[in-house]
């Protein structure tokens, strides 16, 4: 049995070079808009994520707002604005 040639690499280790995994790139969601720029959907995680971002709060006091007053945007917004001043 005759001994490897050491200038070409060993088949495993191709095998394990090409397992190697390089890091992906970030994954970013471009910035969308609420569904309904009027109405917020509580159903909707995209919509209490946008509308809780836009008003600054979290999205359980998002939801307690919505719950109280309904799902109006002015509704929604006067009252979060009230409670931070």
């Amino acid at each position: 049995m005759s001994h490897p040639d050491p200038a070409r690499p060993h088949e495993h280790e191709e095998v394990e070079k090409s397992k190697a995994r390089t890091p992906h790139a970030e994954h970013v969601e471009p910035e969308k808009g609420p569904h309904d720029p009027k109405e917020i959907n509580p159903k909707m995680s995209s919509d209490i994520h946008y509308w809780a971002k836009e008003f600054g709060v979290t999205g359980d006091a998002l939801h307690e707002a919505i719950r109280v007053h309904g799902t109006h945007v002015d509704k929604v917004r006067a009252v979060l604005n009230h409670h931070k001043g």
